[in-house]
């Protein structure tokens, strides 16, 4: 249960609807979803987040399903469940299929595995590794 009630389009300001229109516009779709409905508590927060969104996950070098999946990776180890579901989802919509998901996941828990080992054992970082 969210700790905030989630903010409809009937009782959204002028400010918050302007976001979510630009958010379905950009994507293509009348759905919105629950992270953006609780961040239009607070519009001017909402509207950076979104735009700071736009940008990173727009177009660039990476493609978009590389994008969706290193945020799939970033969300489960830092334990968000409504990132790891709405990544996955947009990660599948963009064209992820089983064999990817499942080596994703092989990566994420290889990577949490060598990652706590090394924390472990305070391993200094080899000199040609250093920028």
């Amino acid at each position: 249960m969210a700790t905030v009630p989630l903010i409809s389009d009937e009782v959204a300001s002028a400010e918050v609807l302007a976001v979510f229109n630009d958010i379905r516009e950009t994507r293509g779709t009348d759905f919105i979803n629950n992270f953006w409905r609780a961040l239009a508590h607070d519009p001017a927060l909402l509207k950076a987040t979104w735009e700071r969104l736009k940008v990173v996950m727009g177009p660039g070098t990476l493609d978009p399903l590389t994008k969706e999946m290193i945020y799939m990776a970033v969300s489960t180890a830092n334990g968000c469940e409504y990132c790891v579901h709405s990544h996955t989802a947009a990660a599948r919509a963009k064209g992820m299929s089983d064999a990817q998901y499942g080596e994703l996941l092989s990566v994420i828990g290889v990577a949490m595995q060598t990652n706590g080992i090394v924390t472990g054992l305070q391993v200094p970082v080899d000199d040609v590794f250093k920028a």
